[in-house]
């Protein structure tokens, strides 16, 4: 028998060594977790906020990440290409915020495509108050650049986000987006506000808590047999919507709610009504998903749970183009704050509960107001901290 020389053991090495690597490299794809992050705009790595498990704990894991004070930082993934995932996990959160001996919390997700103008007024209000009562979101369009990028309580704050624009389901899908990362980040988090870069506070941050915890309900505006609703529901195609959506399901609301836990949950837990409403649209004018989407599900879902006005103000007064009057600087005073404040909310349900008083008499309190121009940050830092959050 011919001894193997040393050149022979060498070239057999080699041809060994692939199969070495081959057979010892882990497939990312044998990997059932995904992960949810927090991305920072500025060029800091983004910050973990919750590793997602597809396990039966997974209200046990998240607690105990929750419960971490040490931030990881990971290399910045790109955001998946499906939502489906992310919603599926959200949707198993527990539907009542814990643990019971922490306080609730408000969650404010803020739904942008520019550098929030506003952020030095949220500031102080944010300020006025414990920072274990709220929690920030921003989802902010990746196509669109953030410069000055967000600071201060913004800082590390923007979710993995998508394009977002009107007249397309994108707008709807990004405030879904927003509600599942709110979950699974905080169990605590027990309402969810909703805002646009032109949404400012009526009131002191104190005053909005305890308004909005002490509710069991949604507050989120729910109309039916307004005009153009037929346009709106056929906006797909004629009978696109069906069987699912009939037309008088259809209902049309602000694109800006304030949700319980259990709504959040609902939201991301649905399928049926968000499969015709993420369906493009073949006649752009009469495209709001934003605002047909969330009133119509709830409508058919959960009403009772339901006050069908929304808490942000806003004013729709002879304007005929899609958007609410805009408050200029010039007519920042605090008489524009105080007349807000006083307006009643249209509720959805008015004019059909007959003579019930307890319901013609309601008169809850608007927290948060639209449009205003993005210069009119200095008129409204004057008068913050002696009319805006004074209550």
């Amino acid at each position: 028998m011919l001894s193997p020389t040393p050149l022979s053991l060498f070239c057999a090495l080699l041809l060994c060594l692939p199969l070495a690597v081959v057979f010892t490299v882990k497939s990312p794809a044998a990997s059932t977790a995904t992960t949810s992050i927090i991305i920072d705009s500025n060029e800091n790595p983004p910050t973990v906020i919750v590793p997602i498990t597809h396990s039966t704990k997974i209200n046990q894991e998240i607690g105990r990440q929750q419960s971490s004070t040490a931030a990881l930082p990971l290399p910045l993934p790109p955001p998946p290409s499906d939502d489906e995932p992310l919603l599926r996990v959200a949707s198993l959160v527990n539907p009542k915020p814990r643990p019971p001996t922490s306080p609730k919390k408000l969650a404010f997700m803020f739904l942008t495509t520019v550098p929030l103008p506003f952020a030095p007024l949220w500031e102080l209000y944010f300020n006025q108050t414990s920072k274990n009562l709220f929690n920030i979101y921003i989802h902010a369009d990746p196509t669109h650049l953030y410069n000055p990028p967000f600071s201060g309580v913004f800082v590390r704050r923007v979710i993995p986000s998508k394009p977002a624009r009107r007249f397309t389901p994108t707008l709807a899908s990004a405030a879904r987006r927003l509600l599942a990362h709110s979950l699974l980040h905080d169990p605590s988090n027990a309402m969810f506000a909703l805002f646009s870069p032109s949404c400012i506070p009526l009131r002191s941050f104190n005053f909005t808590y305890r308004t909005l915890i002490s509710s069991k309900k949604s507050f989120i505006e729910i109309l039916n047999n307004e005009g153009g609703a037929y346009g709106r529901w056929a906006a797909r195609g004629d009978e696109a919507m069906l069987p699912e959506v009939r037309l008088e399901d259809f209902r049309i609301g602000s694109q800006f709610w304030v949700l319980t836990r259990k709504h959040a949950r609902l939201v991301v837990r649905d399928r049926m009504v968000w499969s015709k409403f993420k369906l493009p649209c073949v006649r752009c004018d009469t495209c709001y998903p934003e605002e047909n989407y969330f009133p119509t599900l709830l409508s058919m879902r959960d009403p009772r749970r339901c006050v069908p006005a929304t808490l942000t103000h806003v004013d729709w007064r002879g304007r005929f183009d899609g958007h609410p009057r805009t408050y200029k600087a010039s007519e920042v005073e605090p008489e524009l704050i105080l007349s807000l404040r006083k307006d009643r909310p249209r509720y959805g349900d008015d004019g059909t509960n007959g003579s019930d008083s307890s319901v013609t008499k309601r008169h809850h309190p608007f927290l948060f107001a639209r449009k205003f121009s993005f210069e009119s940050i200095q008129p409204l830092m004057r008068i913050a901290n002696d009319v805006i959050f004074k209550d």
